[in-house]
């Protein structure tokens, strides 16, 4: 299906526009192709020794938003001979059309056509987006395997949370980083610079054993997997004597010397987020057993409140955006959450600007913060997340919250002014019963009359939203069995019942769910081996795209994929989601080092099926989860006893002078 890629990339990029404008008219949202945003770039090509496309492989008003890789496109093109562009996943519509015209896949920003960059690095957040990946490569007219690409093809990198697992998609990318990117792109555009400078001795294969020794850059090429008799893998290892065993995650310390992004991109088509994003800091250790972002991302590193403040301010000022995202895995648990809202809440006083904590845990949200977050009279939406409905199953997940503390929070909530709130749970937990879910019900009930009764008022709201849980990598909850789909779309079915068996109480509560389908899917991506690839492309070539989105999302589609497929290795859809492994078996991701301790991993699971939690360590003592010594980083945290200031209200489009300290 692909185009031959024998020909060489072109000294000079030609601009595909005048064959995709045409197109246009005929597709929904022509819009998301254009390019053009405030904040976008476009360089002179000849100019630059390396060029990079970068992608969020999803819809554009899904990718736009996307942090890593707005903060990744700056920090590339500051860089004066290296030139970094846009490309986004497109709709069915569109592609139809730019088969049947010879349009290849193309960047926003110039609108040149993919293949001839250097450097093809994607960024996913989520596996459903693996679909996307091969249509975009292969409307690059790019070899759909790795190991049919020449030096005319540029090297695939991927990156992101599920790149911590990359073997599903190990015969599709020629590469993939862990961890933290913004050293990582720089580190691999000097070695793509030096190797062009020279002349590319040794073609592709060099330049990908360049990147390897690095032990930051995992090259599946340069590794063999071996299969016991059941299916079980017996190693992993290096197939040349100068690549490393492990690979290893890359960390970006000191988030203040990193204040990006600095001129947000600003969109022109609707989006899922359209506000001023600011990390205010990375990693998480409340260790929560099913989340892999909190385990993979630490340690735990603050963003100074002068940063903050002053990336606010200059971000406001270039964007135009009315709205300011404090953003991370809980962001109240930032040691001067209090002095950063109440320091902006008050530069921005009489203004249309507004805060946000798009992720507020249950119990470290108060009435100070309430208050300075609802300042100028705009209350962006909350959302709680107890995870679990049972005091029992948040201690198996590590969810300290009880249900006081939640019932506290609305209510602190509501009475500053919200009339809505979202809670957040999971259905298909480790250990889970019938009667874990059904207390979702009893705690939303109780939600509503505690919000009436603080209020004196019956417009009180609460939407509850289900979320299937899919074990992940790297996490304690890496060796569980998932659930059957049927048995979680039973258990939302009595969960909706017991909410609406009061009315009274039940009309007031929004019921959102996620069935169980989609969730054992991203469960045998999340925790495939290199097996899964040809999973993967069967439902790809069948038609699979935008997987996920629930109207283009067809289970059927990968049970039929997966049933033609895996019988060849000897396994089978439920080997890889139902089956529960044990503490010896080599998990398809351990040549891969995320700085935890498997034996430490192991025996937090172990702690999960005794119901035994384990305290965040911030502010207890190391508990040896292995992170700090085998990374060589350590725990930043304030507080730093500064103030944002001046602390003079803003008015009208005035804006304040940058944050001292």
């Amino acid at each position: 299906m692909s185009v031959p890629s024998t020909t060489p990339r072109p000294a000079a990029a030609n601009s595909i526009w005048p064959r995709l404008e045409p197109l246009l008219p005929q597709v929904t949202k022509p819009i998301q192709y254009v390019g053009g945003e405030l904040g976008a770039v476009v360089k002179d090509w000849d100019a630059a020794a390396v060029r990079w496309a970068l992608m969020y492989p999803d819809a554009y008003e899904v990718g736009l938003p996307n942090q890593g890789v707005q903060i990744l496109y700056e920090v590339l093109n500051e860089l004066p001979d290296v030139l970094a562009e846009r490309t986004y996943a497109v709709w069915p519509d569109l592609e139809k059309l730019m088969r049947a015209h010879g349009v290849p896949q193309f960047t926003v920003d110039a609108h040149r056509s993919v293949r001839d960059f250097d450097v093809f690095g994607v960024s996913f957040s989520t596996e459903l987006g693996y679909t996307n990946l091969l249509t975009a490569i292969d409307l690059a007219g790019i070899p759909l395997l790795a190991a049919g690409r020449t030096d005319a093809d540029p090297v695939i990198v991927a990156g992101g949370h599920a790149a911590f697992n990359p073997e599903p998609i190990a015969d599709f990318v020629d590469a993939a980083v862990l961890g933290d990117g913004e050293e990582a792109v720089l580190e691999i555009t000097g070695i793509v610079r030096e190797w062009k400078a020279e002349g590319s001795p040794g073609g592709r294969d060099e330049l990908l054993l360049r990147l390897a020794r690095t032990e930051s850059v995992y090259v599946p090429r340069f590794y063999d997997v071996d299969y016991l008799p059941d299916g079980r893998i017996q190693r992993v290892v290096p197939n040349r004597a100068d690549v490393p065993f492990r690979v290893h995650k890359r960390t970006t310390m000191d988030l203040d010397a990193w204040p990006y992004p600095k001129k947000p991109l600003v969109p022109l088509a609707e989006t899922v987020h359209e506000r001023y994003a600011v990390e205010i800091f990375r990693g998480c250790t409340r260790g929560c057993r099913f989340c892999q972002a909190g385990m993979i991302t630490r340690p735990v590193r603050e963003r100074s409140i002068t940063t903050v403040g002053q990336m606010v301010r200059e971000g406001l000022e270039f964007s135009g955006f009315h709205e300011v995202g404090l953003l991370s895995l809980s962001s109240a648990d930032h040691s001067e959450i209090g002095d950063m809202c109440s320091g902006l809440a008050q530069q921005y006083e009489g203004t249309n600007v507004s805060l946000s904590l798009p992720s507020t845990r249950v119990d470290a949200f108060n009435i100070d913060l309430a208050q300075e977050l609802s300042r100028n009279g705009r209350r962006t939406g909350l959302t709680f997340a107890p995870e679990g409905g049972s005091e029992r199953i948040r201690k198996v997940i590590n969810k300290m919250v009880s249900k006081e503390d939640l019932i506290r929070t609305v209510v602190t909530a509501y009475t500053n002014g919200w009339r809505q709130v979202k809670l957040y749970f999971m259905c298909g937990l480790p250990t889970e019963t019938d009667d874990d879910v059904l207390e979702i019900a009893d705690m939303a009930h109780e939600v509503i009359r505690a919000g009436r009764a603080a209020t004196g008022s019956k417009d009180i709201r609460c939407t509850v939203s289900i979320g299937g849980f899919v074990p992940k990598p790297h996490t304690p909850f890496q060796w569980a069995p998932m659930e059957r789909p049927e048995v979680i779309d039973g258990r939302l079915r009595m969960l909706k019942q017991a909410i609406n068996a009061d009315r009274s109480l039940g009309r007031a509560i929004g019921f959102r769910y996620h069935d169980g389908e989609p969730s054992l899917i991203e469960g045998l991506l999340s925790r495939g081996d290199r097996r899964v690839g040809a999973v993967i492309r069967r439902v790809w070539e069948n038609g699979g795209r935008f997987d996920g989105w629930s109207e283009h999302f067809s289970y059927q589609r990968w049970v039929q994929a997966a049933t033609e497929v895996l019988p060849a290795f000897g396994v089978d859809l439920d080997w890889y989601t139902t089956r529960r492994r044990d503490e010896l078996e080599v998990l398809p991701w351990d040549h891969l080092d995320s700085g935890l301790d498997k034996d430490w991993l192991w025996q937090d699971w172990q702690d999960a099926l005794s119901e035994y939690e384990q305290d965040d360590c911030r502010w207890t003592p190391c508990f040896d989860c292995g992170v700090c010594p085998s990374m060589d980083t350590e725990i930043q945290i304030g507080p730093t006893g500064k103030k944002l200031l001046p602390l003079t209200p803003v008015n009208g489009l005035k804006l304040p002078t940058p944050a001292q300290p």
